[in-house]
């Protein structure tokens, strides 16, 4: 099962699965960068770090990566091309465990406070509603109660679309309606959540385009109106990013935790992209964890984010 093992078979063969297209695109260029070569040169680099960026790992994580190799190769003397799959993946795993933020272990984890709010942010299209629906599921699955709040009020879809989530995972959710005040919508279901005795209170909101400044206006009135009840609240500021999107993915993010403390993220449809390399750059350069990543479309297919079993499916 390679390197690193801590989860359980069948998801192992999941995030496999999941990272397939990623997987097959980056060993397909890497082994065409080396055919005729015996030993990692500087040819062979300079083709690994076009590799790396073109898969959407970023031009500075990639850059740490190939000084890595080389100062392996300088140590080493003579590194052949045939290992060079393996160097890859350790230098990675490495380089991503140098991050003190240590993954979260499962959804059993000791809630830091209760309710545990949730606030999910991101653009339209990248799975915002689906992913919170199977964060219900799986959250409920850990024996917690779970409330929904229905605070993208600008598209009746989304209002529906969480309902419908809400009924299929048999969890509680509070809505009204479209064109209600998503700050009201916050308000209440927080008061709903502990009214409740509920252990997680995930909130969505509007998934408008993240360089508008009335959507970064609008999340700062959420946070401040949930604060009158719970003054810590929103404990947890969910960021959702589509994997698939790559370089753009690291715009909203940016624009993001610029605009609002973005303290947790998600990669989204990691399955239907050769650009999973975005799951590496973006967990080492942003100091927020990547939390969960999705890589189908099962309920089972969001899984949180081992960056060491992540490497160890890329790179096996």
């Amino acid at each position: 099962m390679g390197l690193f093992s801590f989860l359980s078979k069948e998801k192992k063969e999941d995030l496999d699965k999941g990272l397939e297209k990623t997987k097959e695109s980056i060993f397909s260029r890497i082994s065409k960068a080396v055919v005729g070569k015996s030993k990692v040169d500087d040819e062979v680099l300079d083709n690994l770090e076009e590799i790396l960026v073109t898969s959407d790992v970023g031009v500075e994580t990639t850059v740490r990566i190939v000084e890595r190799i080389q100062k392996r190769v300088a140590r080493d003397k003579y590194l052949g091309t045939s290992e060079l799959n393996t160097i890859l993946k350790e230098e990675i795993a490495g380089l991503l465990l140098e991050n003190t933020i240590e993954d979260q272990k499962g959804f059993d984890f000791e809630l830091p406070a209760k309710p545990y709010v949730i606030m999910v942010v991101g653009v339209n299209g990248v799975g915002k509603t689906t992913t919170i629906g199977k964060l219900a599921y799986h959250f409920k699955k850990a024996g917690k109660s779970v409330l929904l709040g229905a605070a993208d009020t600008f598209r009746a879809a989304a209002v529906d679309q969480l309902t419908i989530w809400a009924e299929r995972v048999d969890v509680p959710i509070v809505t009204q309606g479209m064109g209600a005040d998503p700050a009201s919508v916050a308000f209440d279901t927080l008061k709903s959540g502990i009214a409740r005795n509920s252990d997680v209170v995930i909130i969505d909101t509007a998934g408008r385009l993240h360089n508008k400044v009335n959507l970064m206006n609008e999340l700062t009135k959420i946070r401040k109106v949930m604060q009158k009840l719970i003054p810590e609240a929103p404990h947890e500021v969910l960021l959702i990013l589509d994997a698939s999107t790559g370089q753009n993915a690291f715009e909203q993010a940016k624009q993001f935790t610029a605009a609002t403390e973005v303290n947790a993220l998600c990669l989204t449809k990691l399955d239907g992209t050769a650009k999973g390399g975005v799951a590496i750059g973006i967990s080492d350069q942003f100091k927020i964890p990547v939390k969960y990543i999705g890589i189908g479309e099962k309920l089972e297919h969001l899984q949180i984010f081992n960056r060491t079993e992540f490497v160890d499916s890329l790179f096996k």
